[in-house]
């Protein structure tokens, strides 16, 4: 007997914070919704809704650019507490369905219903009635892909959006697949994409006439991945537990801060802050690094190992200035200044790096 096929599951919540925005106030739906920073103090769209994205509007889009294409917007300040209820609402659904869930982030899961379904095509009717509860109990609208890996369920919830649900059945993943542009495929970013075209390769069907030989003497181990997924094979596991691997912090400035105090000043904030989560964490970090952000977009990061891990915010922020100090050329304005705390572990009960 044939092992039977996985059945793989990934929920996306559409327009997230705009849907929940909405969920809060129902006199803004079908209004165009923006989430994001202020337009003053260089924000950006964290979330749109789908009468916003009409007009162009997309995530990471600068706030001000946003409202020259869309005068209208009606732009409402992230209001995360609220954001991660909705999400664990709807966690807790999926989790109900299996245990074997995979949460990528605040608005998008995986789930293996393999071991829950005696037949594969129960798959998707469970998917419609997963998809059913979130609107019906949490009243968010989510789109699903219901297919026998983790890539191409990515790929087919994506299909169909707002609210859709996609099915590609065991057999039918290099066929899904073949039309679509390459970039569709995991670790196929920008660079890649621009040396396939260069190949005259533009969508997966092109993609998949080359060899898996082929393509790892061109990309290396990577150029075999891409052969896997480009036939829609990927084999990966769900993982249930992710262990953090950074703890950090950022803030982009409203002006650009050219005085060494004031960068201290932040370089202490955003070290607290640090600090904080590891120890709501229960984690130490072994390396502090620092993000720094010329006004001309210029990004420098570095790092340095500690001799002791910790969750001190005196002992970061030491070793934050340490690396400021190497970083920063003096007079150049800073637009984005970063902490994170790397190399986690649980605290060993040694004495901190300096004393206090």
């Amino acid at each position: 007997m044939s092992e039977q096929p996985r059945a793989i599951i990934h929920l996306d919540l559409d327009a997230f914070f705009a849907s929940v925005e909405v969920l809060e106030n129902p006199d803004l739906a079908g209004k165009p919704v923006v989430v994001g920073g202020r337009p003053g103090e260089r924000g950006v769209v964290a979330a749109a809704s789908y009468p916003a994205r009409a007009f162009g509007l997309r995530s990471a889009m600068p706030m001000h650019r946003a409202l020259i294409l869309c005068p209208s917007a009606i732009v409402l300040p992230p209001r995360h507490w609220l954001y991660r209820d909705c999400s664990q609402r709807v966690m807790h659904i999926l989790r109900q369905a299996t245990p074997l869930v995979e949460q990528m982030s605040i608005d998008e899961a995986f789930l293996d219903l393999t071991d829950q379904v005696s037949v594969w095509e129960q798959a998707a009717d469970l998917a419609a009635q997963l998809q059913q509860q979130v609107r019906q109990q949490v009243g968010l609208s989510a789109s699903l892909g219901v297919a026998t890996n983790k890539l191409v369920a990515k790929v087919a919830s994506d299909r169909d959006k707002p609210g859709g649900l996609t099915i590609v059945r065991p057999g039918e993943e290099a066929e899904f697949l073949a039309p679509l542009p390459v970039r569709v495929l995991w670790g196929v970013g920008p660079v890649t994409a621009q040396k396939l075209s260069r190949m005259g390769i533009t969508t997966v069907a092109e993609l998949r006439q080359l060899s898996e030989e082929e393509l790892r003497a061109r990309f290396g181990s990577h150029g075999a991945a891409m052969a896997r997924q480009a036939r829609g094979i990927d084999h990966r596991p769900l993982i249930t537990e992710h262990e953090p691997k950074s703890v950090s912090q950022e803030r982009t400035f409203s002006r650009d801060l050219v005085k060494v105090a004031a960068l201290k000043q932040q370089l202490w904030r955003l070290s607290q802050g640090v600090a904080s989560r590891l120890k709501k964490a229960g984690l130490t970090a072994g390396t502090v690094a620092i993000k720094l952000r010329y006004a001309d977009f210029t990004t420098l990061t570095r790092q340095m190992a500690l001799a002791v891990p910790t969750d001190d915010e005196q002992a970061i922020y030491r070793a934050a200035l340490i690396l400021l100090g190497r970083t920063w050329q003096p007079g150049r304005p800073v637009r984005l200044l970063g902490v994170a705390g790397q190399q986690l572990s649980p605290p060993t009960g040694q004495l901190p790096l300096w004393p206090q």
